[in-house]
């Protein structure tokens, strides 16, 4: 029996695409492993959103080509963002890989396996909505929570963007379709449901109408779920009844990623962004009015083509003015096929340097407001123990898996199992997490 290992990466839509893939392919009567070296096909499931995602991508497929000397002598499958935008670049530049595949044709896994371990050379690319956005996958994540892609695609059209190049327009899953497959996570053990979409505020758009309010209200009568988190939506989107939604669904956690990307109203213009800085600090001001407390995740865009000096000063003052709960800051990256890459580019020098000072502005907001949270009790999810320290590996609701902070928890007396809910109270913090122990419950 051949063994397959999979290697998946970027953002969680990818890796239910992976998920889906080893479904397909375990189905078949393939066997998984990690051991790289034990695998008879490695797939390298890669990312191509951003300059720094495509290097991480090219690293991992070579990686993987270095397994061909070894017993097993592995086929090397490309898929994924990079394989569908770089179809002839990674065949002409890296000959050792077996089969390049498009999105379009992640359903012929099995046949181009086939295909590759007859010693044929592979390339494969189909319509982007041949992909399929509702078919049966495994659970790669812990099991007490997993992603749950609503549509796929996005309509925006972001000067800056290559996802529409990429992945096409928005294409929604039915409210029965993402119900059934939530129903079945749910009795597989998952506790935590975290929707993902390019913008989960458009789910429905497509369809003729705006469904993310109708399926928060789904989501939240299935049994077994505990906490729904929402990855990511867009700022004009957030409509007082989307934050009634939100307030009224008792299992939709206190949390959104807002990506704003800049708050310059020219910048944003130049970004082909639907809102300004007021429908911004609105969408704001109305989820904290809203939801006391609640943890406002967002992304920036650092040297945007020009972006003056006046208007990065305008984003630093704004993000210390803000305070986000969590804040991510990335250097603008130029992507081929995209309006922004024919404007005159800054140097990356400057966009760098730029990006490395509002993340300098937000650790010291970070460090402010988890030390504000001394002595506070909070629930949270156990999502393993760190060997190291020999403590648990905790989230509170304001913490996404393997985005945020984690809270590290001590409890020597009482073992805490991987997906357990419990009560912890704050002794400690630092930069970016917290240290708790956990407070009997009655």
């Amino acid at each position: 029996m051949k063994k397959i290992a999979i290697i998946s990466l970027g953002c969680p839509k990818n890796q239910v695409d992976a998920d889906m893939l080893c479904h397909r392919l375990m189905a078949a009567g393939y066997e998984t492993t990690a051991a790289l070296e034990e695998a008879n096909a490695i797939i390298v499931n890669t990312c191509g959103f951003i300059e720094s995602a495509k290097q991480e991508a090219i690293e991992n497929i070579l990686e993987a080509t270095t397994y061909k000397s070894g017993e097993a002598k592995p086929r090397v499958v490309v898929t994924g963002c990079l394989a569908e935008r770089y179809r002839e670049e990674i065949q002409k530049e890296i000959p050792e890989v077996d089969a390049t595949v498009g999105i379009g044709c992640n359903g012929d896994i099995v046949e181009i396996l086939d295909r590759v371990f007859a010693d044929e050379k592979v390339e494969a690319f189909g319509p982007k909505d041949a992909l399929s956005i509702e078919e049966k996958r495994i659970i790669s994540t812990p099991r007490h929570y997993a992603y749950l892609k609503i549509a796929e695609g996005c309509d925006n059209r972001c000067t800056y963007c290559a996802i529409p190049l990429i992945r096409g327009p928005l294409r929604s899953r039915s409210i029965d379709s993402v119900l059934t497959e939530a129903r079945w996570l749910a009795s597989e053990g998952v506790k935590e449901l975290i929707l993902v979409a390019q913008d989960v505020t458009a789910y429905g758009d497509d369809l003729g109408k705006n469904g993310i309010n109708e399926l928060l209200a789904g989501l939240n009568a299935i049994e077994g779920i505990e906490w729904i988190r929402l990855l990511y939506a867009y700022p004009e989107r957030v409509s007082d009844e989307f934050i009634d939604a939100m307030v009224q669904n008792n299992k939709v956690v206190p949390y959104l990623d807002l990506p704003i990307q800049h708050i310059n109203d020219e910048v944003l213009r130049r970004m082909n962004r639907k809102g300004t800085r007021e429908t911004v600090i609105s969408a704001i001001n109305r989820l904290r009015a809203a939801m006391p407390g609640m943890t406002l995740r967002t992304t920036l865009i650092t040297g945007f083509p020009g972006e003056t000096e006046e208007q990065f000063i305008e984003l630093c003052e704004f993000v210390k003015a803000t305070e986000f709960d969590r804040l991510g800051c990335f250097a603008y990256s130029e992507e081929e096929g995209t309006p922004a890459a024919k404007l005159e580019q800054m140097p990356n020098e400057l966009r760098e340097s730029r990006a490395e000072q509002v993340m300098e502005i937000q650790a010291k907001v970070m460090a402010k407001k988890q030390a504000e949270k001394l002595g506070q009790t909070q629930r949270v999810i156990c999502d393993g123990m760190d060997e190291e320290t020999g403590l648990y590996l905790c989230r509170s609701a304001a913490d996404a898996p393997e985005i945020d902070a984690v809270t590290y928890v001590r409890s020597d007396a009482v073992p805490i199992a991987e997906g357990e809910f419990l009560t912890v109270k704050i002794i400690d913090s630092d930069v970016f997490d917290l240290y708790a122990e956990r407070v009997e419950e009655n």
